[in-house]
């Protein structure tokens, strides 16, 4: 029989996972469309492969094993699993259509919504992930500023100005590489020691997990004034989540720019660009940004319901509340038990386990409480990433597994032996070298 959300006697079978798995491995370059979701971030072994299905904050893999769900899409299942009102709008645009020859009027009735929800919306446009409007973000500021350097800090997608300063930049020209630097979070002397002439913009994630500190966000929009650089937020992972109108409104820091996607549509493919009307005008003519699916309609359905049932339940608010009990709840074990070494941060809506290396390998230390979280029946990441169908229950039956895990990996540590006590490889890292951080641009 299949694992359920239960205490299950043995680790879950996952015998078909692995049987698509071996297909993969010969057809599909790195296996998996997004690395958050793929084999490396899971422990070889244990952990399934493929999912089937969802409904609420609950999964089932290919081979009928049940999971309660944080990792919720890496991002976009604010709402929940197969949530009805959203497939309800989805359901009744699929009679309509879904692709046009023309414009819909979808395009406008979202755009309202965001124009009335998010700070400093004045105009809005539509594409399909977010790397796309990222991009797009970057290419405005550099239409509108004249300047051509970009400063980043965290994760903005797949595309050449970003990925340049990561470790997985080959086949990107020196040219494009020259022109991105990084930052440290909370540090605003390195922005002020990166910034010139020639900055076209800075863009960061609001937060990541680490809070900002010393009004750093407010300082940083201070700076971007006063060198005529423009500043963008990426709201991927705030935007809708942190407050309905993101990290602007949560803060009071008003960017020039910000980009969404992940929570804005329940799973659906949608990303938004918006911002300052003077800025997004030159998309009129001068700066090019138009793909074909960018105004797909089941999508903008999608969106719609999300966003109206985000507005009126206050989803944010409910994150915040079962996030916070997950948190402390998990902060409370590990202090009983006296394990200093792995504490639970970040906004409450999504909050990330931590694990100190000098109690031994953070990654084996990951793996095994993964490895044991989902044999009783929990998909974990290392995050609780929080979503609307995530109930009273779902929380109570973590705080019974965290109470019967933690021990585990107290006594792997104890013996210094984390690595005897997994079935499989541990998890990988995602990227070696993620910054040049503090480089100053050379200057022209």
């Amino acid at each position: 029989m299949p694992n359920k959300v239960d205490f299950n006697k043995d680790y879950p079978v996952i015998k078909i996972s692995d049987e698509y798995y071996q297909k993969a491995l010969e057809l599909i370059p790195a296996v998996t469309q997004t690395l958050a979701k793929g084999p490396g971030q899971n422990i070889k072994g244990v952990a399934p492969k493929y999912l089937q299905r969802g409904k609420g904050s609950h999964v089932w893999d290919v081979d009928g094993n049940e999971y309660i769900d944080f990792n919720m899409g890496i991002g976009p299942l604010s709402l929940g699993y197969a949530y009805k009102k959203v497939d309800k709008a989805i359901k009744k645009q699929l009679e309509d259509g879904i692709t046009f020859s023309l414009m819909h009027p979808l395009e406008v009735e979202v755009a309202e919504l965001i124009n009335k929800l998010v700070p400093n919306a004045e105009s809005i446009r539509y594409s399909k992930t977010g790397a796309d409007v990222t991009s797009a973000a970057v290419r405005v500021a550099r239409a509108f500023t004249g300047r051509e350097k970009v400063l980043c800090c965290g994760y903005h997608g797949w595309h050449d100005w970003y990925i340049s300063v990561t470790d997985r930049n080959k086949g990107i020209p020196q040219a494009i590489q020259d022109l991105s630097f990084t930052f440290n979070y909370n540090d605003i002397q390195s922005v002020k020691d990166s910034i010139d002439e020639d900055t076209a913009a800075v863009i960061l994630e609001p937060f990541v997990f680490e809070e900002p500190k010393n009004n750093f966000l407010k300082k940083l929009r201070e700076v971007c004034t006063a060198n005529g650089t423009l500043l963008i937020f990426d709201e991927m992972w705030t935007g809708f989540r942190v407050a309905i109108g993101g990290a602007q409104e949560y803060f009071g820091v008003k960017a020039d720019l910000a980009c969404f996607s992940k929570a804005v549509a329940n799973g659906m493919p949608i990303a938004i660009l918006t911002g300052r009307k003077d800025v997004m005008s030159l998309l009129e003519k001068d700066v090019f940004f138009f793909t074909t699916f960018g105004g797909e309609a089941l999508s903008l359905a999608a969106a719609k319901a999300t966003i109206n049932e985000i507005e009126e339940k206050n989803v944010p608010a409910f994150l915040a509340k079962q996030g916070k009990k997950l948190k402390d709840g998990y902060n409370k074990i590990a202090q009983e038990l006296g394990m200093n070494y792995t504490k639970c941060t970040g906004f409450e809506c999504r909050t990330i386990i931590t694990f100190d290396p000098s109690a031994g390998n953070p990654l084996e230390m990951k793996s095994l409480i993964q490895q044991e979280m989902i044999k009783r029946g929990i998909l974990w990441g290392g995050f609780h990433n929080m979503s609307f169908s995530h109930s009273d229950e779902d929380v109570e039956y973590t705080f019974k597994v965290y109470r019967e895990v933690l021990p585990i990996l107290k006594k792997a540590v104890d013996e210094n032996n984390v690595k005897g006590y997994l079935r499989g490889e541990p998890v990988e890292a995602v990227f070696r070298k993620t910054s040049n951080f503090n480089l100053k641009p050379k200057h022209k």
